[in-house]
């Protein structure tokens, strides 16, 4: 089995709530509002990463970050931009097999013509009333699925 772990809109804050829940994965793809390069060097040391620029990265260190990312995982392709409004494709008819978002903090899982849509939500600062939570792709007997994972998120 192949997972791959999906965290978006941590603005700055990497929790250790998340750093556990993504532990084990083969690769992680981060949806953009990364917050800082030291978010990305502590998933680095989970798995390989690969991110996008959010609306909300804009310091000299987010320059080198693409706005969208085209992945083979396993002969599966995945298109990985922050703000599903910029989607500029018809992911089905560009042979992907998922599209993976940040920038609403709301975790969704749609199938839209046989192509998953994921966000998994925001990994960092609770907005309004939104669960805090990461999520996964997981590749079984050449099926790709989705899931989201809420995080047990301790009051300190």
């Amino acid at each position: 089995m192949k997972r791959v772990g999906l965290i978006s809109d941590t603005h700055g804050l990497m929790r250790p709530e998340a750093l556990t829940a993504l532990a084990g994965v083969d690769q992680i793809i981060h949806g953009g509002d990364i917050g800082g390069p030291e978010i990305l060097d502590a998933l680095q040391r989970i798995a390989p990463v690969t991110a996008v620029r959010g609306n909300n990265d804009k310091d000299a260190w987010a320059r080198k970050i693409a706005e969208h990312e085209v992945l083979d995982v396993d002969g599966s392709l995945l298109y990985v931009l922050h703000d599903l409004k910029e989607l500029d494709l018809d992911p089905a008819t560009s042979g992907f097999t998922a599209v993976i978002t940040g920038h609403s903090h709301k975790p969704v899982i749609d199938e839209r013509n046989g192509v998953l849509f994921v966000n998994p939500g925001s990994a960092g600062p609770r907005r309004f009333k939104l669960p805090i939570s990461v999520g996964f792709l997981e590749l079984r007997r050449g099926r790709w699925s989705a899931r989201i994972q809420e995080l047990a998120i301790s009051a300190s």
